[in-house]
């Protein structure tokens, strides 16, 4: 290696061989990750939300809600819980397009219905990775981590104090 000697003439020779990179073609718009989705074609996600956890596959349908084998009407009474969960779909303008299937434990209903939403984002950018910029910039990727304060000793509940009495 130490034979050779470059020259300002060699220098160049080397820039007539190179490549003129300003007609390279510019990189492509595809999303950075790619689509995951198991043996029968659905996207999976777990979404959290206080004590509950959802599990959550997303195929291609109709719009059909199905939590822990009902219909999402009879699962989740309340019109807003039923708006919490299908804020990813709204957002991304994919109503009716996929049929979700969820198995959803612990916690109560309201925390239940944001566990679904965070599930359902989750799986939906598995299943178009396009969508995730979108989903993200809304703030449904990330899990809120908001949980109940436990109890402490000496004390009627997480901060409250037992009443004083002075005699």
């Amino acid at each position: 290696m130490a034979d050779e000697t470059n020259t300002v003439s060699d220098l160049s020779d080397l820039s007539s061989l190179a490549v003129d990179t300003s007609a390279a073609p510019a990189a492509p718009a595809t999303p950075l990750r790619e689509q995951e989705l198991d043996a029968q074609g659905r996207a999976y996600a777990t979404g959290r939300r206080k004590d509950a956890v959802a599990r959550v596959w997303l195929k291609p349908g109709t719009g059909k809600v199905t939590v822990n084998g009902r219909d999402q009407e009879v699962y989740f009474a309340r019109p807003t819980l039923r708006l919490v969960i299908n804020q990813p779909f709204s957002i991304s303008e994919r109503e009716g397009q996929y049929d979700v299937i969820a198995t959803v434990k612990g916690g109560g209903l309201s925390g239940q219905a944001g566990a679904l939403k965070h599930g359902i984002s989750q799986a939906l950018t598995k299943y178009e990775p396009a969508l995730r910029g979108v989903i993200k910039a809304a703030g449904f990727l990330t899990r809120d981590s908001r949980v109940v304060e436990r109890k402490k000793y000496g004390r009627a509940k997480a901060r409250r104090s037992f009443q004083f009495s002075k005699r």
